[in-house]
């Protein structure tokens, strides 16, 4: 894994400096420590951070074809990159290096963006320049995996893999926080591409590659997620063959990404998603394997039995640490340094010490098991909406809604408790269950209560929920499709391409400088399981039917059988200490603070945080709204950020 950066000019006869990119370059060196790289020429400067995992020798960066004509850095990982050399050798293309990052710019010369961007199979972002073209092209993996960001300015254009790097080549430029993005938080958890949480700067979304040619800039899509309309239950006859093509198809996944040059370990969460990946890494790496958990002092939290079930399962080094809410405390600010955002809740912080423990152990790359919820339709929102759907056929209902209890069973305090509450908050909107958005409706509920805590000033910018979401066409699923797959297509657009693989994925692993690789996010794996039927994903109210039966030979019982138990880690509590807030909190939320900000009403901040204090804010709504408070004035700390205006 490795950082980019860069810049190209409108005129292109100017050329930048190299103080200029060293600046950029240099303040991503947490993705790629192990050296630094750039190309300048007439119009166009290109810099690279290294981390060295794939050809340890010869695989430095920019990296061009044989005549020089284009330029490239490249983050990420290009996992079939050995028979795709092998393809291009044979129209005779020369290669100097034996590195997956050589293999873009031969493929561009023989395909085109298009067609090279197609054969990709990997997780990555790239900056291409094209010195015949005089053309720079920013081009983002399927899913979203790995960030690149880019800014106009009034004479250049400048991209890098995080926001910081934009803010090196700009010191004197006042940021502020983008009130889209703010709002799209406080709905979908995180902003989605090319909104971010700063204002003037974009994200190159998932899937689509960015040309900029002189002052234009061209958005092109060439991938996206896409569900068979018609596949509602499936046929009992067919599904042995299912369930062996899955089998072969995850364990060629996994099979690719053990692809390095270094020793690769593995996550394991004890949930089903991580266990399976690890077994099959297990079987496939050739030694030892190196597993790597996380357990909380607060047992609501804790899944240590299962992980250490696991672990004496498959046999590997296993490596677990333990944290309190302490740790998480006070590793806040270096995780908001690094996510660029706001953030709902916590859990990326203790990914980010569990990246911390691997680079310890002497790794640099991990697998991971997220991403088998968003493919295989996992979470209980998905359970949810399918009985909200249920009782909006029978709104009057006694019974239906009491199906929800069904549900949360993991929370201390579930929102399906008590009956009366539960048939009010769940009650929403039964009578639109075509809506694209019928099962986000219920979380949209839940986060967006920190709208309520915002300036008069700074909520006049930020958009109401109608204007949102009528603007969010990119997020529309096809109204063809069967329900569930209406459900997951946003859950893919929004949660897992702009949350957890950002708050809880590349920003807080690279912060460690560890690459995790994501076998379920492989594209010909959900395309496999975007054609198989709703009942062999969702089978009554059990989660990831399909996968569950593929994975059964090899993983046990006891994990195979458990109830899907999401990945959560202790929040606002967190940061209180014997009924106060921690003394940085206090700071950071003083009267003074809050004013000196501009974006927050510090009266209206004061009440919520003396109710979390007194441990009265049990629901979601007060956790994340406490949680978007703190991490946007952690942000305004970190980055200088201006008022709103």
């Amino acid at each position: 894994m490795c950082g980019i950066a860069g810049l190209v000019y409108f005129d292109q006869r100017q050329i930048p400096g190299q103080g200029e990119l060293e600046q950029m370059i240099h303040s991503l060196r947490h993705r790629g420590p192990d050296g630094f790289g750039y190309h300048r020429s007439p119009g166009v400067g290109l810099a690279h951070a290294r981390l060295s995992i794939i050809d340890l020798t010869t695989g430095d960066q920019p990296i061009a074809n044989e005549d020089g004509s284009l330029q490239l850095v490249f983050n990420g990982e290009i996992f079939n990159y050995i028979e795709l050399r092998a393809e291009l050798q044979r129209h005779g293309h020369q290669f100097r290096t034996t590195s997956d990052t050589e293999v873009i710019v031969h493929a561009v010369e023989q395909y085109g963006i298009a067609g090279c961007l197609a054969r990709l199979n990997g997780q990555f972002t790239f900056a291409l320049w094209n010195l015949r073209e005089r053309s720079l092209v920013l081009a983002r993996d399927r899913v979203g995996i790995r960030p690149l960001v880019y800014q106009r300015q009034k004479d250049h254009w400048l991209f890098g893999s995080e926001a910081k790097s934009l803010f090196a080549a700009s010191p004197a430029r006042a940021q502020r926080l983008s009130a889209q993005g703010f709002a799209q938080t406080a709905h979908f958890w995180a902003p989605y591409a090319p909104t971010t949480a700063f204002e003037d700067v974009l994200a190159v979304p998932p899937g689509h590659y960015l040309t900029l040619t002189g002052n234009r800039a061209q958005l092109t899509q060439y991938w996206d997620w896409n569900f068979d309309a018609t596949a509602a239950v499936g046929d009992p006859a067919q599904l042995q063959n299912a369930i062996e093509e899955l089998q072969s198809l995850l364990t060629d996944c996994v099979r690719l990404q053990l692809r390095a040059d270094v020793p690769v370990g593995a996550y394991l969460s004890g949930g089903l998603d991580s266990s399976a990946i690890s077994s099959l890494a297990a079987n496939l790496h050739g030694s030892r394997l190196q597993t790597f958990s996380l357990s909380f002092e607060d047992r609501e939290f804790d899944e240590s039995p299962f992980q250490l079930e696991m672990a004496a399962h498959l046999g590997s080094e296993h490596h677990q640490i333990k944290l309190s809410s302490a740790d998480i405390a006070n590793s806040f600010g270096r995780a908001i340094r690094h996510i660029e955002a706001p953030i709902v809740r916590t859990a990326g912080i203790p990914l980010m010490l569990l990246a911390d423990s691997v680079r310890r152990a002497g790794l640099k790359v991990v697998l991971t098991g997220e991403g088998a919820d968003e493919v295989f339709a996992g979470y209980d929102l998905f359970k949810e909406a399918k009985i909200r759907r249920f009782w909006a056929r029978q709104p009057k209902s006694r019974w239906r809604h009491l199906l929800l209890r069904r549900l949360y069973g993991y929370l201390g305090n579930s929102p399906t408790q008590p009956a009366a509450m539960a048939r009010t908050f769940f009650g929403r909107g039964l009578d639109q269950p075509a809506d694209p958005w019928f099962a986000h409706q219920t979380r949209f509920d839940a986060t967006s209560r920190v709208l309520q805590y915002l300036t008069p000033e700074f909520r006049s910018l930020v958009p109401q929920r109608a204007a949102l979401l009528s603007g969010a066409a990119a997020l529309l699923p096809n109204a063809h499709w069967q329900p569930l797959a209406r459900d997951q297509y946003v859950e893919a657009k929004t949660l897992l391409a702009g949350y957890l693989l950002h708050a809880q994925g590349d920003r807080v692993a690279m912060a460690a400088s560890i690459e995790v690789r994501y076998p379920y996010l492989d594209h010909r794996l959900i395309e496999f399981a975007a054609r198989q039927p709703v009942t062999w994903k969702l089978r009554g109210l059990q989660e990831k039917y399909l996968l569950r039966k593929a994975v059964s030979s090899y993983v046990p019982v006891s994990i195979t059988q458990r109830v899907k138990q999401p990945y959560r880690a202790p929040d606002s509590g967190s940061f209180f200490s014997a009924g106060h807030p921690r003394e940085w909190v206090a700071e950071l939320l003083s009267a003074k603070c809050i004013k000196d900000a501009g974006y927050f009403n510090s009266h209206a901040v004061d009440q919520l945080t003396a109710k979390v204090a007194r441990g009265q804010a049990i629901g979601f709504g007060d956790n994340m709204a406490f949680m978007m408070v703190l991490s946007s004035m952690q942000l305004w700390r970190e980055f200088h950020i201006a008022a709103p205006q």
